[in-house]
C-alpha cells in the first residue's frame, strides 16, 4: 500500500531538511499548554458550581478531579517552560573555552535535567589533531549559560603508534 500514514515532525522541528542555520525552538512555548490546562481547569469549576456538583447526573466530583488534574498539569507546564538564552552556538563557544584544548569535532543536543526539565546543552567534542588524542563533554546550562558539568578524557579511540623496538 502506498498511501501509508506516516509521523511527521512540524517543520519547525524538522533539522534534517533545513540547509541554513538552524535555531532550536525555544522551551517557553510550553507555556502556552500550560495557560489551556488552567484555563480549562478554571472551566471545570465553573461548570461544577453552576450545576450544583452534588446533585446533577452529569457533572459530579469527577469534574472536579478534572480541575485538579489539570491544574497540577498547568503548574507544571507552566513551571517548566523555561527561556533559553543560551543557542547552539553560543554552546559550543562556551564549551570549547571549557575543555582546556583545542576542539575540532563538536556536536550539541538539547537535553533536560531535573524535576522542571531545565534545558541543557550536551557538548560532545574532540581535540583538532588526527587522530583525535582528547575528547570532552561538557553539560551547559541554557538558561544562564554555566557550564553544569564537565568531563574531560584521553580519547580511547585513538591509535598510538607502538614504540620502537630498541635496537640490540
Amino acid at each position: 500500500m502506498t498511501d501509508e500514514l506516516r509521523d511527521q515532525l512540524p517543520d519547525d522541528l524538522n533539522a534534517v531538511d533545513h540547509i541554513a542555520a538552524y535555531d532550536f525552538p525555544d522551551n517557553s512555548r510550553r507555556r502556552i499548554p500550560g495557560a489551556l490546562y488552567a484555563g480549562f481547569a478554571v472551566c471545570c469549576v465553573g461548570i461544577w458550581f453552576l450545576n450544583d456538583g452534588d446533585n446533577s447526573s452529569l457533572i459530579n466530583r469527577g469534574v472536579l478531579f478534572a480541575a485538579l488534574l489539570l491544574s497540577v498539569m498547568s503548574i507544571i507546564t507552566i513551571s517548566s517552560g523555561w527561556k533559553m538564552t543560551i543557542n547552539e552556538s553560543e554552546a559550543l563557544v562556551v564549551a570549547t573555552r571549557s575543555v582546556g584544548f583545542a576542539v575540532g569535532h563538536a556536536s550539541a543536543q538539547q537535553v533536560w535535567r531535573g524535576v522542571r526539565s531545565r534545558p541543557t546543552w550536551r557538548i560532545f567534542c574532540y581535540s583538532a589533531e588526527e587522530p583525535p588524542l582528547q575528547r570532552g563533554l561538557v553539560l551547559i546550562d541554557a538558561v544562564d549559560g554555566r557550564v553544569v558539568e564537565r568531563l574531560i578524557e584521553s580519547n580511547p579511540d585513538a591509535q598510538v603508534p607502538p614504540a620502537p623496538a630498541p635496537e640490540q
